[in-house]
């Protein structure tokens, strides 16, 4: 990668307003508490979608907000849409495939790939310049995530109920319901077909050993374990 996560997405964001920010009358006005460091240094918006480890009929459409932890880690928000009131899912974290290497073999079966997200066309990041997404497209398909979600909106859950469940990727056609991704196409107004077609000439190597452990029988996942005195 010759720059991991498109640093040019610095100033496309700021352009954009994140919410509460022009509400604030002054230092002093405590709306202003939505704007401070953590939120500024976010600087990208992706759409995407994951499954539940083991449960891979569970699926959801997943609104990742994110910033740039060093230039070999990403961290991310993820809401249940783009609009105010969406709820707050859960958090992924995106490493390189560099650091990918490095981790724990038992580590690594936490992690999910990105490279057929990015060439199927799911992955998208709405709002930028078709060449600005593709460039940005490049940067992320040979990363990994770990994503772990804590409201589990599929149940129809009022609050988040339990405990945090781990998330994964999808891999290859057939996997997703074509139902979600209509969906999910229409509220964005985007075609994953077409994101698919123009990303055929993205650079994708294979996937590491160790990422995507589910498809070889391996899907982790927490258990609540009560320990009593």
């Amino acid at each position: 990668m010759k720059n991991f996560f498109f640093p040019i997405l610095l100033g496309l964001m700021a352009a954009t307003a994140l919410p509460g920010e022009g509400a604030c009358g002054g230092q002093a006005d405590p709306c202003c508490c939505a704007v401070q460091p953590p939120l500024r240094s976010i600087h990208a918006y992706l759409c995407g979608f994951h499954f539940y480890n083991g449960e891979p009929g569970r699926q959801l459409v997943a609104h990742h907000y994110c910033s740039r932890v060093s230039p070999e880690v990403m961290q991310c928000v993820i809401y249940d849409a783009n609009r105010t009131g969406a709820r707050l899912l859960g958090i992924e974290y995106i490493v390189s495939a560099k650091l990918f290497k490095t981790l724990p073999q038992e580590e690594k079966k936490l992690w999910h790939s990105h490279r057929f997200e990015v060439k199927s066309g799911q992955l998208v990041a709405p709002g930028l310049a078709e060449a600005a997404e593709k460039t940005l497209m490049a940067d992320l398909v040979p990363t990994y995530g770990k994503t772990w979600q804590t409201w589990h909106v599929d149940r129809n859950d009022q609050v988040p109920m339990g405990i945090p469940q781990l998330l994964m990727g999808f891999t290859a056609d057939g996997q997703i319901g074509p139902r979600l991704v209509a969906e999910r196409d229409r509220a964005l107004g985007i075609v994953t077909a077409d994101k698919k077609a123009r990303r055929a000439d993205l650079s994708a190597g294979p996937v590491l050993p160790g990422a995507d452990a589910w498809q070889q029988g391996e899907a982790a996942q927490l258990e609540l374990r009560v320990r009593r005195k």
